[in-house]
């Protein structure tokens, strides 16, 4: 795993020569990367590179170049099927002089130009610069594993695996992005291919960029694209699952160093963890109960399938002590407390092993999130006198303190497509515009999946629902936390059921065998429960909990977030009022206003960093002035 950036051009700044531009780019992202360094400047280019040595730590290094030296690479993720594809060159005519996957992308290229990307199996985003054409190519894995950021700098192409290499660029002006922040209080994160900085952003998963003449054009080289076989019966289902979902995690663990696994108490990393037999998982939790806390859930089952466990738990204050460095490794602001979870069980893990897998993505494939069983809960709903239903709906649209089925009543009555926008919801549009300073900035977020629905219309809800998170909540939220926070530690994160195979079969599987009324990932769980305990098995999912609520209600922390909402950013952006009405509501346990509480209080806590340059450093408190 490692890290790229660079930029084509002069530099306009002529105190700043390009090898110190490019050396201070990658010098920021030097936690993706700290075992080694290469650079590649001409006059046309300058390409920077950052390595964190997994395969062929001896010879791995980079850039690389083609036979002829006329094409140059650099690359971060990993190619799992390298081997094969190396084997295809060679017999081509092509000339290795390493054993790292990094040169197969290049020969690759050669060969098969942008065909190459779908003959590819792993997670990647790297550069290709052709030095007679002039042209730069760039690419992004099929689900967005790997992230890749660009911009352009007055005639400058600038681009990155994080943004802060491109803040570094000369002339970069640093410009708040107000349709960001809009679109953040609604999904908890920044939706890509907006970025919170003016004029930078994302290369979107399963995409390539050309860069050719002064003109950047993108293209979709393939999509998540769910065909449900109607005619699969559960026993087909289960035996698809469990032969793909083996070769799957057999080659994400192809390494040269060793490899560990995440283990919470849910199925999915649980089942990546059984294959882990003699080597190492890793679990955090906190000390509030078995509802924060999925240890002894985890050491149970690391006693049962022989693995070496361990675990740490966080104490308050060492969360709120590196909420400050978490936004930073974060780039953006992300309002998923898991983050914080997340960077604590990477620190951990990168304490024994350079690799990890994962279990990320099997909510998204094979329908895990409670979400997904509304669909089926609803048309029961509706069989329910008009009348009554719109009672209902109004009644507890009218009443201040939430009570249990709230939610259920108020959606049950519109189609999919106007309530879910993905798995994390905040502010609706009226709750933005009594929020911000500005109203005019807030839109309805469910324009941000309309496009998305329309590609999927065809579907049923249960599919529709997945296909939004995928390409929206996915990559926004869980991949963006994946890479930075196991990246701020330096571990390489590896997620099998993000793989092509793996997919392929998921997206034959019919939602009847995904979901139905009150479970989740029907088909995954049997496939798992040959492999590991029924009860782990058919656990409901928690995954690394944070006890946001409690800590809300404490005097300690709540006083901290009220000076937060008491503070010139505050007020720049929102209404004090407003603000106070949710934490105060929260506190005095009026709603559990505490996700939208959060939402707010980590956006200040990113800017003060970002755009006022407050410390970020590990135990420093997030107190805003």
């Amino acid at each position: 795993m490692c890290g790229i950036c660079g930029f084509t051009g002069e530099i306009i700044n002529r105190n700043a020569d390009k090898q110190t531009v490019i050396e201070r780019m990658a010098d920021v992202i030097t936690h993706r990367g700290p075992d080694d360094c290469g650079y590649h400047v001409d006059d046309e280019i300058a390409m920077g590179f950052r390595r964190l040595s997994i395969i062929d730590l001896d010879e791995g290094h980079q850039p690389i170049y083609n036979e002829d030296k006329t094409m140059v690479l650099t690359f971060n993720g990993e190619i799992y099927n390298y081997r094969e594809l190396r084997q295809e060159l060679i017999g081509l005519g092509h000339v290795f002089s390493t054993h790292s996957d990094s040169e197969v992308l290049i020969h690759g290229f050669e060969e098969w130009q942008e065909g190459m990307l779908n003959r590819l199996r792993g997670m990647f985003g790297f550069a290709i610069w052709n030095r007679v054409t002039k042209e730069l190519f760039i690419a992004r894995d099929f689900f967005g594993i790997k992230p890749m950021h660009y911009a352009m700098v007055g005639d400058n192409f600038v681009y990155g695996s994080e943004l802060k290499s491109i803040l570094e660029f000369p002339g970069f002006e640093k410009k708040f992005n107000y349709r960001a922040l809009d679109n953040y209080l609604s999904f908890q994160y920044a939706v890509p291919p907006e970025t919170f900085f003016e004029g930078v952003y994302c290369l979107m998963p399963a995409h390539y960029l050309w860069y050719r003449d002064g003109k950047i054009t993108t293209t979709r080289y393939w999509e998540s694209k769910f065909e449900p076989d109607e005619s699969m019966t559960e026993e087909q289902a289960v035996n698809d699952i469990a032969a793909v979902f083996e070769d799957s995690v057999n080659t994400h663990k192809i390494s040269d160093v060793e490899v560990g696994c995440f283990l919470s108490s849910g199925v999915d990393s649980s089942y990546v963890s059984t294959y882990f037999a003699d080597q190492k998982t890793f679990t955090v939790g906190f000390d509030f109960g078995l509802k924060y806390n999925e240890i002894s859930w985890a050491q149970r089952l690391s006693e049962k399938i022989g693995v070496d466990h361990h675990y740490k738990i966080i104490s308050s204050e060492e969360f709120w002590g590196n909420i400050k460095k978490v936004q930073y490794h974060m780039d953006q602001p992300l309002a998923d407390p898991s983050c914080i979870a997340l960077y604590f069980v990477s620190k951990i893990a990168s304490e024994h092993v350079k690799v990890v897998l994962s279990g990320e993505g099997a909510d998204e494939l094979f329908g895990g999130y409670q979400d997904y069983n509304n669909p089926v809960v609803f048309k029961n709903y509706r069989k329910l006198p008009q009348g009554l239903r719109t009672w209902l709906k109004n009644t507890a649209q009218k009443h201040e303190k939430s009570f249990k089925g709230q939610g259920f009543v108020t959606r049950g009555e519109l189609p999919v497509e106007e309530f879910f926008y993905g798995n994390a919801r905040m502010f609706d549009v009226e709750q933005k515009r009594r929020l911000l300073k500005d109203p005019s900035i807030a839109t309805n977020p469910i324009h941000m999946a309309k496009p998305l629905y329309e590609r999927v219309k065809d579907l049923d809800d249960v599919t529709k629902m997945q296909y939004i998170d995928i390409n929206l909540w996915m990559i926004g939220d869980i991949l963006l936390k994946a890479d930075r926070m196991s990246m701020a530690n330096s571990l390489e994160l590896r997620v099998p059921f993000l793989d092509k195979e793996v997919f392929k079969v998921a997206s034959k599987i019919p939602a009847r065998l995904r979901v139905n009324k009150t479970e989740t990932k029907m088909a995954l769980r049997k496939a798992a429960q040959r492999r590991m305990p029924v009860e782990t098995a058919q656990k409901d999912k928690l995954g690394f909990p944070v006890p946001t609520r409690v800590w809300l209600k404490d005097e300690k922390y709540y006083n901290i977030v009220k000076d937060a909402f008491h503070s010139d950013i505050a007020k720049k952006f929102f209404n004090v009022d407003e603000l106070m009405y949710y934490l105060d509501g929260h506190k005095n346990n009026i709603r559990d206003y505490s996700r939208m509480v959060w939402t707010v209080f980590i956006f200040i806590v990113w800017y003060d960093i970002y755009f006022n340059g407050a410390s970020h450093e590990e135990g420093d408190m997030p107190i805003i002035k």
